[in-house]
């Protein structure tokens, strides 16, 4: 699967994460939701395209199928990467007239997930990316025994 190439991620149990590991995971999507100004919406969702968790102060998103959209932009994404041999890929931004979206590799050794993240066109990039990959190191953390 060309996700999980691109994210280098194993593909173990990714729709069964623990309660504990989301509530984690959850914990750190809000505090970005909360202390980065600009941020909207944040989801979590596994590299096959189901959502795990989300949190947000605008509620206008299918989150279902924003996360199977995901999963779909990752796969095409990954072939991309694949055909420019690189290889990596930590985020992907989509800077809009009207917004950015985020998405971020969440690498968690059991349950690999990724992070989407829906903002207003002036959030300060670089806060926001530094806070993403903060929660990242963090959720990893929380998935290794």
């Amino acid at each position: 699967i060309e996700i999980i190439y691109m994210f280098n991620l194993p593909q173990i149990d990714q729709r069964t994460a623990s309660k504990e590991l989301v509530q984690i995971a959850k914990i750190q999507a809000n505090d970005i939701l909360l202390s980065i100004r600009g941020v909207d919406y944040v989801m979590l969702c596994s590299t096959d395209g189901f959502e795990l968790a989300s949190v947000h102060k605008k509620d206008n998103y299918n989150s279902a199928k924003l996360a199977a959209v995901s999963s779909s932009i990752l796969a095409m994404v990954g072939a991309f990467l694949n055909e420019i041999q690189l290889n990596g890929c930590q985020n992907i931004t989509f800077d809009a007239e009207n917004g950015k979206a985020i998405l971020t590799s969440i690498p968690a050794p059991h349950h690999p997930m990724v992070m989407v993240t829906l903002s207003s066109k002036d959030v300060l990039l670089g806060q926001l990316l530094y806070s993403l990959k903060q929660a990242s190191t963090a959720i990893v953390k929380a998935d290794t025994p």
